[in-house]
């Protein structure tokens, strides 16, 4: 029995629909944005650890940006692989079993001092990272319409700032005792909520016995329910990849777009600490509030950018990632000339900053999933991940090795060149439609 609906003029309106389906619809953006945050316990440790680590050990910035770097390639290379698997397996299980890998091989990294069983720990941590986003992808797409995606994935976006915010600040303690347990106490957290997963999430409305998305979709009537289907389950699952995903120019400039914003994103958020205490004089516990200002205030960037897309730009997020794009630049270029000793007011940039940085990085997400369909959708936004986690040659190795030869100014100077770039990739998609229909 369809649900009674609003017109769709009132598009801002929530679709009405059975409680229970609504009941599951709240749990799964509840788990689904809880477990995602978990996943950063486990990533983004290691950042706050490096100085800790490369006193104890002796390893140089070139060879911790190393780290980072092919941790971020093989993250994304697992992210575009496991988003095929994603889109054909229980997303469910599959999220609970990267991120109880992810806790293992956490717990290993704390108990190694060479650096060749550490890189090759956290090569392994990479790969089960990859296993994160496309179960994700996979549940928001098959439990929310076209035109709820927008803000429910901007407020499921949060998850990505309150992880690693909540990272930077319990790591920034641990860190002062021994940075050790910034692997031990992660590890622990993600192993209890691997487990919290296996009872909070459920794959499809359809495992439930409930109707699919398209059934309480308001947007299509019974008789284009009925043809859409048809018409869904005709072609395999690799022509709609080729037809939806690597035959549409406006995901590859999207995925493109991804590389640059995450160089500024993994930039300010991997190199943060360290330059804060080497070039501003701010104490590595006072650094890590700040960046976890710059992830909070990522948040509230990322549900503002979902609203403003679905508000003003009629679901295209590609226009509304333009302006913040400069906006992103302008705070690059503040935090770059922020005097010395300026707690306060370096806050108040990276705050900035993660308003601006964290809307373009949500709603490239949005619409690879809407563009690709829920059939492909997990692929597109793992094609976007390969791209985004590419840039950690720049972000990573790249930004270490320049920081020990050429000094923080030539960072700076790379990075504003970064979203320049990223935001000419976003004109580029001005045209893209807000969705696709499968």
């Amino acid at each position: 029995m369809m649900p009674t609906t609003e017109s769709s003029s009132s598009s801002d309106t929530e679709v009405n629909l059975p409680p229970a389906f609504q009941y599951w619809q709240r749990r799964i953006l509840l788990g689904s944005t809880f477990g995602y945050a978990i996943f950063y316990f486990v990533r983004k440790n290691l950042p706050v650890a490096m100085p800790g680590l490369s006193h104890d050990l002796g390893i140089g910035k070139a060879e911790l940006g190393l780290f980072l770097t092919l941790h971020g390639v093989l993250y994304g290379i697992s992210k575009f692989l496991n988003g095929f698997i994603g889109d054909r397996v229980n997303a469910r299980y599959f999220m609970a079993l990267g991120l109880l890998l992810s806790a293992l091989v956490n717990f290993a990294f704390g108990a190694s001092s060479t650096v060749f069983l550490l890189g090759t720990l956290w090569l392994c941590n990479g790969w089960f990272q990859g296993m994160g986003f496309p179960p994700c992808a996979r549940l928001l797409t098959h439990w929310f319409t076209p035109r709820q995606l927008p803000m429910k994935m901007s407020l499921w976006n949060t998850s990505h700032s309150l992880g690693a915010a909540g990272i930077v600040i319990l790591c920034g303690y641990l860190a002062v005792y021994n940075w050790r347990l910034c692997f031990y106490v992660p590890g622990g957290i993600a192993l209890v909520t691997a487990i919290f997963l296996l009872f909070m999430l459920r794959d499809t409305p359809e495992s439930l016995g409930m109707p699919s998305i398209e059934e309480v979709d308001p947007d299509r009537s019974p008789g284009q329910i009925t043809q859409s289907e048809t018409e869904a389950a005709k072609p395999s699952f690799r022509k709609t990849l080729v037809e939806y995903v690597f035959s549409n120019p406006y995901i590859w400039l999207i995925s493109l777009a991804n590389f640059f914003v995450y160089v500024v994103r993994y930039g300010m958020l991997d190199w943060g600490p360290t330059f804060l205490k080497e070039s501003k004089g701010i104490q590595l516990s006072t650094g890590g509030w700040m960046v976890a200002a710059f992830e909070l205030s990522g948040a509230t960037g990322a549900i503002f950018a979902g609203y403003l897309t679905k508000r003003f730009f009629a679901g295209r997020g590609g226009r509304a990632s333009i302006f913040y794009m400069i906006g992103s630049t302008v705070s690059i270029l503040a935090l770059w000339k922020l005097p010395a000793h300026s707690p306060f007011l370096g806050t108040l940039i990276l705050c900035a900053a993660g308003f601006l940085i964290y809307g373009p990085q949500c709603l490239i997400g949005v619409a690879a999933a809407n563009l690709a369909t829920k059939r492909a959708a997990a692929s597109a936004v793992g094609l976007t991940g390969i791209f985004g986690y590419a840039s950690t040659v720049l972000s990573g190795w790249g930004i270490g090795l320049v920081a020990e030869r050429y000094g923080w100014n030539a960072v700076f100077v790379s990075m504003i060149a970064a979203a320049a770039c990223g935001t000419i990739c976003f004109v580029m998609t001005w045209h893209a439609p807000s969705h696709t229909r499968s």
